[in-house]
């Protein structure tokens, strides 16, 4: 079955443009004009994937990320104007898990979204669950690589894809050193860009969620000049 994937961006020229290229590809794709008109579509219907511009009528998209969030661990790609690196710092903190700056290339679009969905397929694509290696302790967590879950004594924690994708990685390569570059490759399917800052802000976020206290962190250090290392035991 074809998967379902919601555009909200007010742009109809834009929108048509997408939904017809997107539909060319095999994708189902459900347009709103409106943060409040998706927000109602995503509470009505289930979707595999949302393609989220920042720039609304009614509300920003960072209000619509919030307030999804809050419910739900849907894939988002946010679409910004070009030089707003600040609300896409701002979206993936949120949880967004990529951003295609406008005006973009169809064909650049539809291999961002094509990875984004990777990451929760069945297959040993960049963040897909791993079969070789069922789960992970480490302090008062469990990460489960089949169920893509995380939880903390017990009690569940919420990931987005693409924090699940770079910890599946950091799971199956303990203390070992991995580059920013090779990081980006492995967890997010595409070469590392030096002006991108993604993935900082992902470990950042999973630094959060993880770390007794994020400033000093025990599970996901930085290894200076190179990038990062997980240490599951939380020793240097």
């Amino acid at each position: 079955m074809a998967e379902r994937i919601l555009l909200i961006d007010d742009d109809a020229r834009l929108a048509a443009m997408v939904s017809e290229y997107l539909g060319a590809a095999g994708y189902r794709v459900t347009t709103a004009a409106s943060g409040a008109s998706g927000l109602e579509r995503l509470g009505a219907q289930s979707y595999d994937a949302l393609v989220l511009d920042l720039s609304l009528p009614d509300m920003d998209g960072l209000e619509v990320c919030r307030r999804l969030r809050a419910r739900s661990d849907l894939p988002v790609l946010m679409l910004t104007a070009r030089g707003d690196e600040e609300d896409r710092i701002v979206g993936l903190e949120l949880g967004a898990d990529d951003y295609l700056p406008k005006p973009f290339n169809p064909r650049e679009l539809l291999a961002r979204l094509n990875a984004v969905l990777r990451r929760r397929g069945p297959d040993e694509a960049p963040g897909a669950p791993a079969q070789d290696i069922k789960s992970v302790e480490f302090g008062e967590f469990v990460l489960d690589l089949q169920t893509r879950t995380l939880t903390r004594s017990g009690e569940p924690v919420p990931l987005t894809t693409g924090e699940f994708a770079v910890l599946k990685v950091f799971a199956r390569y303990p203390r070992i050193p991995l580059s920013r570059e090779k990081l980006m490759e492995m967890a997010r399917g595409r070469e590392y860009e030096a002006f991108d800052r993604s993935l900082d802000v992902q470990i950042s976020r999973l630094r959060k969620l993880l770390e007794p206290d994020p400033s000093k962190p025990r599970y996901i250090q930085t290894v200076w000049g190179l990038g990062y290392v997980f240490i599951p035991d939380g020793q240097s």
